[in-house]
Order: structure tokens, then C-alpha cells, then sequence
């Protein structure tokens, strides 16, 4: 099946040498413009920031980038997309169904409404991984006998809102098969505290018993939309405060954002490049009814240029500091 290319370095408007750092710098800034939150046309900056988070799902993991280069060889712009012969052996291509013994047809399985494209789906998904759908039990080898639907497995991306509120989606799941294609919508409940990697389980909604046969189950991997501020690890969030020489030297007090609006923090005397700093309780929910932390991780920069008068100024300190570094 013919799939719709994605540029995900044009999504970023990033070349295609970009280094990480790129890569990160051009992200945070289109996601900070087309956030939800922040944007006045709020469906367009939906699909926008949609676009933007699958692009850094793929080009911000070195494995996936890797693959999705190898791809992009293959590709002729303005026209539909092929993989490569041989693809499907590295985990490529869409979860099939399975053909039963009575003579049905192999069935494909397509997404809508999980925040990820048929592309990504078909390509990078954790469903295009060797072992990402699981099968069913059942005989396979007489028409008559019962046969269990196969389980099927997509992601959804999740954003770290949904996991401070839990949310209710819709997901469609498109059938496809020689002379047969239909869509049916579900109702999936993503509750509060889900993490990374974990699997929605959705009953009965997987591919179509055989035979009298029960059906299978879909399963929906949660794959966390990127943020502009936040890394996520575990249930903490990672936010780099950037800042001023003397701001590290002689402390400060800095407003830094949560998910729940601002909080002002301390910055003592002293502060390290790197050093970090915990605000508990901050963090993503747990199951339990706990919170991880927001860990403040400190970035000093130095000013790219300088006035005359504050080249004088920074002379000076450095001749009357006793401080060396290299001691």
C-alpha cells in the first residue's frame, strides 16, 4: 500500500544534517508557538503541534532517524511512497491480520485519532516492531474449529496534560481487506498518571474471531507528545533554567513554569553549570496518588557580546578575583 511521505526535517524546518542540538532548538521554538495553550486558532495549532511532536519523535531518537534516513532514499518527491524491497524485515510496514484456515482474507489495520500519522504508524510505530501486535490462540488448522481474533496494537500520543487530567479520545480503527474497508470509533479513556511505554487495553476491539471464536483486544501503546519546557523522566519533569553569570554567583529568585502555573524557586550563591535543584511534588501524578518532582537543572550562559562600559566592568572582576577554575 502507497503511503503519504513525511518530511519530518522540512516539519521542523530543519536540513537534513541538522545536529541534535538543531534538531532540539527547532522544536522547542515551533512548539512553543503552535502549543495548544499558547495559540489563538486552537485546532489549527492542534494538527500543527501534532506534526511538529511526530517529526521530533522520530528525528530526536538516533535509531529512528537512522531508519527514517534510510527511507527517505527511496523516496520521489510528489509522489506516493514505497519502502525499500526487503523493509518489512527490519519490522517495517503495517501489522497484518492473519488469514484462518476457512479461507478469510489477511486484514490491515489503520489508526486515526492517536495523535501519529499512517506514516509513523506504518514505519515507527511499536505495532511496525517485530512482536508489537500479538496473536490470539485458537487451532489454525480446520475451518470449523474456534479461532481467537488477533490482538492489534497502535501508540497514542499523549500530552502531559492528559496526564495530569486524564482525558477521553476518540480512536478510529480502519479495516482494510480485498473488497471490504470498514471504520469503527471507540471511546478510550486515558487516565491520569499513564506513563511512557504503558498499554491501553481495550476489550473485544481487536480483529474478528474465527469459527464462533472470541475477538481479540486492541492495545494502545502511550507515547508522550514532546514538550517545550519539560523532559519527562519516570513521573518527574526536567526543566533547564538558563542562567546569568552573577545570577549563579550571588543566588537569585527565579520564576519557573510547572504544569499548574509558575513557582518561585531559590537560586543559592554558588549555583554550578548543571547543578540541580528540586521542587517536590512538582512533578507528572502517580497511580497511587503521588507526584514525581520538577528538577531544575541549572544553565549558565554568557552574554555573545558586550558594551564597552561592561567589558571594563568584567576586566576589572577578572583582576581582582582570586578565583581560577584550572587550580
Amino acid at each position: 500500500m502507497a503511503l503519504q511521505y513525511k518530511d519530518y526535517y522540512a516539519s521542523l524546518g530543519v536540513p537534513r544534517g541538522a545536529s541534535e542540538a538543531d534538531l532540539k532548538k527547532a522544536f522547542r521554538k515551533l512548539a512553543r508557538e503552535y502549543h495548544p495553550d499558547v495559540a489563538k486558532d486552537k485546532k489549527k495549532a492542534e494538527e500543527k503541534f501534532k506534526e511538529i511532536n511526530e517529526a521530533y519523535e522520530v528525528l530526536g531518537d538516533a535509531e529512528k532517524r537512522k531508519r527514517y534516513d534510510e527511507l527517505g532514499a527511496n523516496w520521489k518527491g510528489g509522489s506516493d511512497f514505497r519502502p525499500p524491497p526487503g523493509w518489512e524485515q527490519f519490522g517495517g510496514g503495517r501489522p497484518r491480520g492473519r488469514s484462518t484456515a476457512g479461507g478469510h482474507p489477511d486484514y490491515e489495520f489503520q489508526f486515526g485519532g492517536t495523535g501519529f500519522s499512517d506514516f509513523f504508524e506504518s514505519f515507527f510505530s511499536s505495532a511496525a516492531r517485530p512482536g508489537g501486535a500479538r496473536r490470539g490462540g485458537g487451532f489454525t488448522t480446520e475451518a470449523e474449529y474456534a479461532e481467537r481474533g488477533r490482538d492489534i496494537e497502535g501508540d497514542i500520543m499523549v500530552t502531559l496534560d492528559e496526564v495530569v487530567r486524564g482525558s477521553v479520545r476518540a480512536v478510529n480503527v480502519r479495516t482494510e481487506a480485498v473488497g471490504e474497508a470498514k471504520t469503527k470509533t471507540f471511546q478510550v479513556k486515558i487516565p491520569a498518571g499513564v506513563a511512557e511505554g504503558q498499554r491501553l487495553r481495550i476489550a473485544g476491539r481487536g480483529e474478528a474471531g474465527a469459527g464462533g471464536g472470541t475477538a481479540g483486544d486492541l492495545f494502545l501503546r502511550v507515547r508522550l507528545a514532546k514538550h517545550p519546557d519539560f523532559e519527562v523522566r519516570d513521573h518527574n519533569l526536567i526543566y533547564e533554567a538558563d542562567l546569568a553569570p552573577w545570577e549563579a554567583v550571588l543566588g537569585a529568585n527565579l520564576s519557573v513554569p510547572t504544569l499548574n502555573g509558575r513557582v518561585n524557586i531559590k537560586i543559592p550563591p554558588g549555583t554550578q553549570n548543571g547543578q540541580k535543584l528540586r521542587v517536590r511534588g512538582r512533578g507528572l501524578p502517580e497511580h497511587d496518588g503521588a507526584h514525581g518532582d520538577l528538577i531544575v537543572v541549572a544553565r549558565i550562559s554568557v552574554p555573545p557580546s558586550v558594551t564597552e562600559a561592561e567589558r571594563k566592568l568584567w576586566e576589572k572582576l577578572a583582576s581582582e578575583s582570586g578565583f581560577n577554575p584550572r587550580a
